[in-house]
C-alpha cells in the first residue's frame, strides 16, 4: 500500500512539473513573443492587420516589436496609399524625393485628416476661426487650400 501511495506521488509530482510550470520557466517564456518564435513573414503578415493607431503602439510594445515594425517599411505602404487618397501630390512628392513609405505617412498623415475634413464640408458652416475646433488647422500649401475653396464654391 505504500508502495502504491508513493507512485502515485511521484505521478502527481510528474504531472505537476509538465502542467505547472516554474516560476523560472514561467519567466522565461513570457520574454519569448510570436516575432521571435514566427517566421519574419507570419509576424509581417500579423502586423499587416493593424490600422495606423494600433501599428504604432505595436511598435512601442517591446523591442522585438519594434525592431520588426520599424525594418519593415512595406508594412507601412497600404497605410500611406489610403492617405494618398486625399494628399496625392504631396504622397506622390515625398515618394518622389525618396522619402520611405513610414516617413512620408508620418509627414502626411494628419494633414490628410484635416484636409478630408474641410474637402467634406465639416466647417462649411462656421463663420469665424473662433469656431473652429482644436485640430481644424495644419500647415498646408496653397494648391491645397485652392482645393478646399474651390469645394467650398462648389457647395
Amino acid at each position: 500500500m505504500q508502495k502504491a501511495s508513493k507512485k502515485n506521488k511521484q505521478a502527481v509530482a510528474v504531472c505537476k512539473e509538465l502542467t505547472v510550470p516554474s516560476p523560472a520557466k514561467k519567466k522565461e517564456e513570457s520574454r519569448e513573443d510570436f516575432v521571435e518564435l514566427l517566421p519574419p513573414e507570419v509576424s509581417f503578415k500579423i502586423f499587416s492587420e493593424l490600422d495606423i493607431q494600433s501599428l504604432c503602439k505595436a511598435a512601442m510594445t517591446c523591442k522585438s516589436w519594434n525592431c520588426a515594425i520599424e525594418n519593415s517599411d512595406h508594412l507601412w505602404k497600404h497605410h500611406c496609399l489610403t492617405v494618398r487618397a486625399v494628399c496625392q501630390r504631396e504622397i506622390d512628392c515625398d515618394r518622389g524625393n525618396g522619402y520611405s513609405w513610414k516617413v512620408t505617412l508620418l509627414r502626411n498623415y494628419w494633414k490628410s485628416k484635416v484636409k478630408h475634413e474641410w474637402l467634406s464640408g465639416k466647417y462649411s458652416n462656421i463663420h469665424s476661426g473662433c469656431g473652429l475646433p482644436e485640430k481644424s488647422m495644419y500647415p498646408m500649401d496653397a494648391d491645397t487650400w485652392g482645393e478646399i475653396l474651390e469645394a467650398e464654391l462648389e457647395r
